[in-house]
């Protein structure tokens, strides 16, 4: 299984104080970040995934749902904490998924709302 995969490459690119702990759960990655970022990934290949997480009262979401055809990065976008759909600005369709992981982990702890504050 994927998230099997990621959870030891993730707990050894990221220290206790980016990472405080990577749960592995039955389909998804639970991760919680030192600034408060509660994260949760679900992989199914390079293609499909969700990664969804909270700060604060702010909930965001990166996936791959083909829903919103007219986005530059269709399929993968972007739910912002207003509820739009935007472009994803950090994930790229097909790429290995412990870059994405990693890419998105690090952008978070830089930028919790990916600069999309309410």
């Amino acid at each position: 299984m994927l998230h099997i995969e990621l959870k030891e490459p993730i707990e050894t690119a990221f220290d206790a104080s980016q990472v405080v702990s990577v749960t592995l759960c039955r389909d998804a990655l639970d991760l919680s970040l030192a600034n408060g970022v509660e994260l949760t990934v679900r992989i199914v290949d390079p293609a499909e995934y969700v990664m969804s997480w909270r700060w604060g009262e702010a909930g965001m979401c990166i996936d791959t749902a083909p829903l919103h055809k007219t986005l530059g990065t269709f399929p993968n976008h972007l739910h912002t904490p207003d509820g739009r759909a935007v472009d994803d600005p950090v994930t790229e369709i097909g790429a290995d998924p412990l870059r994405n992981v990693s890419t998105l982990i690090s952008r978070l702890l830089e930028q919790p709302l990916l600069g999309f504050e309410a």
